[in-house]
């Protein structure tokens, strides 16, 4: 007997993300966390990238703005022991919002609760099952062993994923012997902040803003006069193996501060401290059957400041085909197209990761003269922009089937300003409810008309733009644009086009 539709293990920022999107498609899922209550340890401090669009689009983004206690930084991202520095651009192609993990965990959490989700912390999964029809999993909770039965099981369980082993699912590639240190404290009064961010620090000097190499490391320090707090961030190579579980300390912390720059920086109050291991990994498959995996259980990015980025995209990605597939209205291969796109996705996210291991560990002339140079190129707004898209995500454009393609499909949809007989909304509005649309934006009658056969489960919406990219737009519930036309009169092809992109991503239409 079917007990959930999905069993999600692992109630982090990808789990409950993936769990709310299951409940806006109208399924049931049943979420599993080992842990009694949420994890205590810093671990990331912050969201940065598309997924703030995404946000945005289910209109989450102000709550989760207003729960920021602190400044939002100015757009000056570091990226292997350079830096992206976007505060001269109007428009900067990269964003970030300070929201430490146990925050945005529980806003998450609330979200999954007003959605009715069913969260049980404290039940341990510990064994995996499948077969043609469905995933059994056994668990052990407060009140003892029992079993569950769901049509399909995610993977939500984070780097040492049991659902990946269970699985059988090859996790290769690279952990790098070194240990990463990042924290945000206050500073004592000896210790001053010029205006340029430099620290004058008493009985050692200057130490200035950014990064500073030595033999021993690299310290990163990032404040600001404006600031009494200021974020200082180590890098050693160790072979120490760290429980994720044990804390950091402040005198963890000053210890590294001490080897690396060979002098002490005194510290005042501890805001946040955490610790981590960077490792460069990829699941071979995101799917085994009926069990599925997201987040750090399918990827180990080393570098900050993507891996929460990537997870809940991949969650709003896989949600929508999971649930077409449950109610019955998927077309075949649709869930195979969550491997396909968000491998692809993780595979760009690797690329320019592992850039950044290059720039960050060399420590010799050639690897001074790689960073000066790559620094040069980033003074010119073309390739910062281009390196800003890359590390926010906003590049991606997942393959799409088929041979000829609008230059839009693939890609995340641009939030346009529209105007509609009901007054002015936006397209991040009109994606709240996480279904499809077609967006008319040309006035074209036929075309709605060919899309009444799916609006079951296809919402139609016409409107006016004053910067039309497209004349249609046909966008996916995760805001990926699935097909797109710019029409001139009279226009043949349109209409079987838009049913063949309907049918290869919506269904079988229904029967009028």
């Amino acid at each position: 007997m079917i007990e959930a539709d999905v069993i999600i293990v692992g109630a982090g920022p990808t789990g409950l993300m993936l769990a709310a999107e299951l409940r806006l498609a109208g399924v049931r899922p049943l979420v599993l966390e080992r842990l009694p209550q949420r994890r205590d340890t810093p671990k990331a401090g912050g969201l940065g990238g598309q997924i703030l669009q995404l946000l945005r689009c289910r209109g989450l983004l102000e709550r989760f703005e207003a729960a920021c206690t602190g400044p939002v930084p100015a757009p000056r991202f570091p990226f292997g022991g350079v830096h992206l520095d976007f505060t001269q651009l109007a428009d900067p192609p990269m964003h970030a919002l300070p929201l430490p993990q146990q925050q945005l965990e529980q806003l998450l959490g609330e979200r999954a609760d007003e959605l009715g989700v069913d969260i049980r912390r404290g039940h341990e999964v510990i064994g995996v099952s499948q077969d043609d029809a469905a995933v059994t999993v056994d668990v052990r909770g407060p009140d003892g062993p029992y079993r569950v039965i769901a049509r399909y099981l995610v993977g939500c369980d984070g780097a040492r994923s049991r659902v990946r082993d269970w699985a059988g699912i090859p996790f290769p590639g690279t952990t790098y012997p070194e240990v990463n240190r990042l924290a945000q404290v206050t500073l004592p009064e000896t210790v001053s902040v010029r205006g340029n961010g430099d620290l004058d620090v008493p009985g050692f000097g200057t130490i200035r803003a950014g990064f500073t190499r030595t033999g021993q490391g690299l310290l990163g320090v990032g404040s600001s006069p404006a600031s009494k707090v200021v974020s200082l961030y180590t890098i050693e190579d160790e072979t120490t193996e760290y429980d994720d579980d044990t804390p950091m300390t402040v005198t963890e912390l000053q210890d590294s501060i001490r080897r690396v720059l060979g002098a002490d920086l005194p510290v005042g109050e501890p805001i946040r401290l955490s610790r981590f291991t960077f490792k460069a990994r990829q699941a071979e498959r995101y799917r085994d059957g009926r069990i599925l995996l997201a987040g750090d259980a399918a990827h180990l990015f080393p570098a900050t400041g993507v891996a929460l980025n990537a997870g809940m995209l991949d969650a709003v990605n896989l949600a929508w085909k999971l649930a077409a597939d449950i109610h019955g209205q998927a077309p075949a291969g649709l869930l195979d197209t969550y491997h396909d796109e968000r491998h692809f996705a993780g595979t760009r996210t690797m690329l320019h990761t592992r850039a950044q291991v290059a720039l960050r560990r060399g420590h010799d002339p050639a690897a001074d003269a790689l960073r000066e140079v790559f620094q040069e190129l980033l003074a010119d707004e073309q390739p910062l922009r281009r390196m800003g898209a890359l590390v926010a995500g906003t590049d991606i454009r997942y393959p799409m089937p088929g041979s000829h393609h609008h230059a839009l499909a693939g890609t995340f949809t641009p939030n346009l300003t529209l105007h509609t007989d009901q007054g002015i909304t936006s397209v991040a509005e009109l994606m709240h409810p996480a279904r499809p649309i077609l967006l008319d934006l040309a006035d074209r009658p036929d075309l709605r008309r060919t899309t009444r056969d799916w609006q079951d489960r296809v919402d139609i919406h016409t409107a006016k733009t004053d910067q039309r990219p497209a004349d249609v737009l046909l966008i996916r519930p995760d805001a990926h644009i699935a097909w797109a036309a710019t029409l001139d009169e009279p226009d043949d092809t349109a209409a079987p086009a838009l049913r063949e992109a309907l049918s290869g991503w919506f269904g079988t239409p229904r029967i009028r």
